[in-house]
């Protein structure tokens, strides 16, 4: 079992920086692909990222591949989001996802444990 909560969420500017983190709970961290998804207003929830057990593995949303970042540290039970060059498209609401399958994981059936999402809002 795991629980999952989000930060770092704010208001930037169009071209800014911003890194979000996901806190786990557990022992069981490590076993567990990790992955982003966003939902804007009115719009459904899509895949951002997502990374391997080991953290070997990533994948991205053709949207944000090159300029954002998945990456893990499992000692810290935390998995975290680079952006960079963010765009005014990039505002939603972001959730952290853990899944119990070591597949490709892309599809929010997918996965198993939510968290409550953080809020990025980039203005242009």
């Amino acid at each position: 079992q795991v629980q999952l909560v989000e930060s770092g969420g704010g208001l930037v500017q169009a071209g800014d920086s911003l890194t979000l983190s996901c806190a786990a709970s557990g022992r069981t961290f490590s076993s567990y692909t990790m992955g982003w998804f966003r939902q804007a207003p009115g719009m459904q929830r899509v895949f951002v990222a997502a990374i391997t057990r080991s953290g070997g593995s990533t994948y991205y949303e053709d949207s944000v591949k090159g300029r954002f970042t998945i990456s893990r540290d499992n000692a810290k039970n935390t998995v975290y989001l680079q952006m960079n060059s963010l765009k005014s498209e990039d505002t939603a609401v972001y959730y952290c996802a853990a899944s119990v399958g070591g597949l490709v994981a892309v599809r929010a059936y997918q996965y198993d444990t939510w968290g409550q999402g953080t809020q990025v809002t980039v203005s242009s």
